[in-house]
C-alpha cells in the first residue's frame, strides 16, 4: 500500500506555526548551530523548501544512522586524538582492502569437493539471484 502524496499544506499544518506560506514562498524558523543555536527565519520557494524537506525523508527500508558524543563530525578531529591519548594507545590505520585473488581465497573459500582454493568471480545480491534462477516447475493438476 501505498503512502499519499505529501503536500505543503500538509506540512504546514503538522508543523504549526514554525512555517508560513505567502504567494508561494515559505518561511520557517530554523536553528543555527553554528552561531550558539541562535534562531534564524528563512523564506525560499515551495519547491525548494520541498526539496531540502525531502532530503531528511529515508527511502523505505532505510535506517539513520547518525555519530554523538566525540564521534559527531563537528568534534570529531579533536576529541578522537583525546580518546587514543587517554586510552594510551595509537589509532590503527584503515585496514586496505584487497580484490579477491587466489591467495585471499585459500583462507576464505575452498571447493567443498577436492579443498583447492576458490577465486571470487562475481558477487551477487538476492535480488539478482531471484533473476538468475530458474523459474519455479508447480505440478499440473
Amino acid at each position: 500500500m501505498r503512502r499519499p502524496p505529501l503536500e505543503v499544506a500538509d506540512i504546514i499544518r503538522a508543523a504549526g506555526e514554525l512555517f508560513i506560506e505567502q504567494n508561494g514562498q515559505v518561511t520557517f524558523r530554523w536553528r543555527d548551530s553554528a552561531h550558539h543555536n541562535e534562531q534564524k527565519l528563512m523564506t525560499l520557494s515551495v519547491d525548494e523548501f520541498l526539496r531540502r524537506f525531502l532530503l531528511h525523508i529515508l527511502p523505505k527500508g532505510f535506517v539513520r544512522i547518525r555519530n554523538f558524543g566525540f564521534l559527531a563530525n563537528r568534534r570529531r578531529s579533536t576529541l578522537l586524538p583525546l580518546c587514543f591519548q587517554l586510552l594510551d594507545t595509537t589509532p590503527q590505520p584503515p585496514a586496505e582492502e584487497h580484490s579477491s585473488s587466489t591467495e585471499d581465497a585459500a583462507e576464505l573459500y575452498r571447493c567443498p569437493h577436492c579443498g583447492a582454493p576458490m577465486k571470487v568471480i562475481e558477487r551477487l545480491t538476492a535480488a539478482e539471484i531471484l533473476l538468475r534462477s530458474p523459474p519455479e516447475v508447480t505440478a499440473a493438476a
